[in-house]
């Protein structure tokens, strides 16, 4: 059972994590795609968001035994693999590759967490 409260922790932690960092990125100005691109980024920002509460969302599930999360958090993991694997593109273009390392983490611990949690997902 502990392996499900590391999965739910890590789900709530980084959708929370996703929802402070732009949101701090906002605030200190550091989004200038909302001038340069504002339509494509207003897209990515979506996505985002719904992956980060997706997270949350499948976190809190996970947490309360709900039988929903069962689909929800395999789901949520999906959209956060797909961003962390896209997401760093943006930060090696700007040679910011403590990023990148982090993204990595991020998805080798989105992958582990699915494999500890989808045995008792099944059935």
């Amino acid at each position: 059972m502990c392996y499900m409260v590391f999965a739910a922790f890590f789900a709530i932690v980084v959708g929370l994590g996703m929802v402070a960092q732009w949101t701090m990125s906002y605030v200190n100005k550091q989004i200038p795609e909302l001038t340069s691109e504002p339509i494509r980024i207003a897209f990515h920002l979506a996505a985002e968001m719904a992956t980060a509460l997706m997270l949350i969302t499948a976190g809190i599930g996970l947490l309360n035994l709900n039988s929903w999360a069962a689909m929800l958090y395999p789901l949520s993991m999906g959209m956060l693999l797909y961003t962390a694997i896209v997401s760093p593109g943006y930060f090696a273009q700007r040679g910011n590759w403590a990023w990148l390392g982090m993204f990595g983490a991020i998805a080798l611990l989105a992958i582990l967490s699915l494999i500890l949690v989808s045995p008792s997902m099944v059935g």
